[in-house]
């Protein structure tokens, strides 16, 4: 593992597209589920997701040397207004991964704090996670904690 201090960390561009939908490739192969895509036409629907998705999602990555080792995404979803907040908003953090080779090196928590600034800057009234069991305590350090009002189905 090398020094966090020759890393970038900043939003994604057009140019690492590919990069990034090879992450989410490589994550699901590392929790070993089965796969019905050939990694190629992964990748071709992943970038066009993702340059449609622009107005929605937004992703941050970790660069070290010009490659992508890490990344976050940041869903916001505008809310119903209120009479005393016309501008809502919320967002859902996805899709957080650092390759194998650098976790437990405080990258993923550098990653999260630029995430987290950013859902600031847009004054998001919060940001939810559905975090793995293993990722919960970085969650937990940074803020993120159980809501017992937060619910969900699987319609």
């Amino acid at each position: 593992m090398q020094s966090s201090s020759d890393i970038t960390i900043r939003p994604a561009g057009p140019q690492d597209l590919e990069a990034v939908a090879g992450l989410r490739w490589q994550w699901i192969l590392e929790g070993g589920q089965a796969l019905d895509i050939q990694r190629g036409d992964f990748i071709r629907h992943f970038t066009v997701w993702a340059r449609e998705n622009t107005t929605s999602h937004t992703c941050t990555v970790l660069v070290r040397d010009g490659t992508v080792i890490g990344m976050a995404w940041l869903a916001v979803l505008p809310r119903v207004p209120t009479p005393r907040a016309l501008n809502r908003a919320s967002g859902d953090l996805q899709c957080v991964y650092v390759v194998p080779e650098e976790r437990n090196s405080g990258l993923g928590a550098r990653l999260l704090d630029a995430v987290l600034d950013r859902a600031r800057a847009l004054g998001l009234e919060r940001v939810t996670v559905h975090s793995s069991p293993r990722a919960i305590p970085a969650y937990a350090r940074r803020g993120f904690e159980n809501s017992p009002r937060l619910l969900h189905t699987r319609p």
